[in-house]
């Protein structure tokens, strides 16, 4: 052996490889901590761990235990030899020393086994909960998707409710189930009552579904927030609805929507670092407000090619710092567009190639554009 593993005169051998082993048991744990800490890091989703067949295991294991009891032996006996031999007088090699010690190697390494062993259950055990907890969020949005397409008002109202609920509980599917809820604002609606194609009680649900986004819009600091996640309305009909003091931090695409009647709100909403996009939107009647908003952080609201032909747009009291509200390729032939009392401390607000032909304009701060 090295000359650096030799024993100190009067050290006891047992005491010392005892010692020795105890530091590589406690090397062992620390291994162990560290791998199930990785484990927990794994990516989600990855429920169950691979695992190798037991016909396999067994007689392997039994093979490794049978060759590590040995090489413990071997290993212990020519320790136990080269301290006895730097004894004055050199001394014979203790066989109980040596068993002892094999045995207690082995019942260490069996200790650490049985830990992984125990670590294995428990990944079974968690993995057979995360599947059943999968499962049962898997079913909550059947159900909840077929009362959004129930017949009854009632019904689907009650899988608003219940799809935005999953969304607070399922972060994973989060994104999946505020698109189905856009997506029933986009889908084909007729808000006049005397119609064909009315719904009743259509608009209550429309309503309701734009509440609960508003009501998961107004902290950004909720875990359950929706602020950063995207909104997609393309081509949908608004009749009115409340969105105000909501903050929009990542994609909101109101591109080609319909805003028909009633008062849609944007009231001291803050729209910052993403886009809103209102490019070819229909303003034709009824209000939207967007009264005491603040465009920053280098938002980007696109009006572009949108068509301003009644109704009331306002901007009132509205805060310009550092984003950018485009109205490039608009048509303004009627209505009102308002920017009283709005401030621009450092906002772009663009109407290039906008053509105005009727609409009435309140310009606030910003300078007339040409053909207006």
């Amino acid at each position: 052996m090295p000359d650096g593993s030799r024993l100190r005169p009067g050290r006891d051998p047992a005491v010392c490889f005892g010692n020795s082993l105890h530091r590589a048991a406690a090397r062992l744990h620390a291994l162990d901590v560290a791998l199930s800490l990785r484990r927990r890091e794994a990516p989600r989703g990855r429920y169950t761990p691979n695992l190798w067949p037991v016909w396999l295991v067994a007689p392997a294991a039994l093979v490794l235990a049978l060759l590590l009891g040995w090489g413990i032996y071997q290993f212990a006996h020519d320790y136990f030899a080269q301290a006895a031999a730097d004894q004055k007088p050199p001394k014979p090699v203790n066989v109980n020393d040596v068993l002892k010690a094999t045995v207690t190697a082995l019942t260490l390494v069996g200790a650490v086994l049985a830990g992984l062993y125990a670590y294995r259950k428990q990944l079974l055990s968690e993995g057979d909960a995360h599947r059943a907890d999968a499962s049962q969020l898997a079913e909550r949005y059947t159900t909840a998707a077929e009362q959004l397409g129930h017949d009854q008002a009632a019904v689907r109202l009650a899988g608003v409710y219940a799809l935005a609920r999953l969304a607070d509980d399922w972060e994973e599917q989060r994104q999946v189930c505020i698109d189905v809820l856009c997506a029933y604002l986009r889908m084909p609606y007729q808000p006049d009552p005397e119609a064909a194609g009315h719904k009743a009680g259509e608009r209550e649900v429309r309503w309701t579904i734009i509440r609960v986004i508003r009501d998961h819009l107004n902290d950004p600091t909720d875990p359950t927030s929706w602020c950063t996640h995207s909104l997609d309305f393309t081509g949908a009909t608004f009749d009115g609805g409340d969105l105000s003091n909501s903050h929009f931090l990542g994609a909101i695409d109101f591109n080609r929507a319909t805003f028909s009647n009633g008062t849609v709100n944007f009231n001291r909403a803050t729209f910052s670092n993403g886009w809103v996009d209102f490019s070819g939107a229909t303003f034709s009647s009824g209000t939207v407000s967007f009264g005491g908003a603040l465009f920053s952080d280098d938002c980007r609201v696109y009006f572009s090619r949108a068509r301003f032909s009644g109704g009331t747009v306002d901007f009132g009291a509205a805060t310009f710092s550092d984003g950018t509200v485009t109205f490039n390729r608009a048509e303004f032939s009627g209505g009102t567009v308002d920017f009283y009392g709005a401030t621009n401390p450092g906002g772009t607000v663009d109407f290039s190639d906008a053509a105005f032909r009727g609409t009435v304009f309140s310009w606030g701060p910003f300078p007339v554009p040409p053909g207006a």
